[in-house]
């Protein structure tokens, strides 16, 4: 795939609208990868992306720490734009902040405006590619097979009942990120995915397929679920392997042991699994 290090005009035109899908994935502490919405991406110059905060969210602190990041922008043509960017700094004033503001998304919010803006330069830029439709039903109709055929594990679900069923429709946007061995994250967008029980996640490779292949066994992966009406949920855990007819080169499909869920909607994004204990409250000054 072709790899450049600009966007063209009409990269940085395509990144204007509101009306976009925008995921940003980053690294933890444990350079464990995280994946957030950022419909507020967009290009300042051919060679600088900035984004604007309006709640606290656990990427903004991982970019902080660590700034690699990589990120995907989809358009509703379902023209895809990937790469990778290194975070620089942030502001909380100038032209910028108050351009964000004056978007009908922010300024007509009471609750939800723009209070931070942050920068990345533009570190690799993929080839725009198209969402290919009939890849991505063909996918899904594996993972789906994969899912009602697999045997049910017996233990505690780790996702709710709406969890399973948010990941399991057919309209859910799936994105995929791990740790490259470059040091980035890796983000593969609408990778077609299912919810076999309460535990585990099946996936079939038939989109990205190269990137997906490259997945070992053992390596920690994160799944962002996305629903057109932008609901969405966050979970990460080990992928395990391949497994159908001759592994993954024919209708196999990768499997992914769910071990830590993350509720990434607004107002309060937080810790779903595992639960935390309830804590008497003793201060009340």
């Amino acid at each position: 795939m072709t790899t450049t290090q600009q966007l063209s005009s009409a990269d940085m035109k395509a990144f204007e609208p509101e009306a976009k899908i925008g995921i940003l994935a980053t690294l933890d502490e444990r350079e464990q990868p995280h994946i957030s919405l950022i419909t507020s991406l967009q290009a300042k110059t051919p060679t600088q992306l900035m984004w604007g905060q309006f709640i606290e969210g656990r990427s903004k602190n991982h970019v902080r720490a660590d700034p690699r990041v990589a990120f995907v922008v989809m358009n509703a043509a379902r023209q895809l734009w990937r790469g990778k960017a290194r975070w620089t700094h942030e502001t909380a004033e100038g032209g910028d902040y108050e351009r964000f503001n004056q978007m009908p998304m922010f300024r007509y919010n009471s609750y939800l405006g723009i209070h931070t803006v942050h920068y990345m330069d533009l570190v690799a830029l993929d080839a725009r590619t198209q969402v290919s439709l009939p890849r991505v039903a063909l996918g899904l109709a594996i993972a789906g097979f994969a899912a009602m055929t697999a045997a049910p594990s017996t233990n505690e679900p780790v996702l709710t009942s709406w969890a399973r069923g948010h990941l399991s429709k057919p309209t859910t946007l799936s994105f995929v990120a791990y740790r490259d061995d470059d040091g980035f994250p890796v983000l593969i967008p609408v990778v077609p995915c299912r919810a076999v029980d309460g535990r585990r996640l099946v996936f079939a490779p038939t989109v990205y397929r190269k990137e997906l292949l490259a997945l070992r066994s053992g390596t920690t992966v994160a799944v962002f679920g996305l629903s057109l009406d932008m609901e969405s949920v966050l979970i990460r855990g080990t992928f395990t392997g391949y497994t159908g007819p001759l592994g993954a080169v024919v209708l196999g499909v990768g499997t992914i042991g769910i071990e830590w869920v993350y509720n990434s909607m607004p107002p309060l994004p937080g810790i779903v699994y595992p639960r935390e204990p309830l804590r008497p409250v003793t201060d009340f000054s």
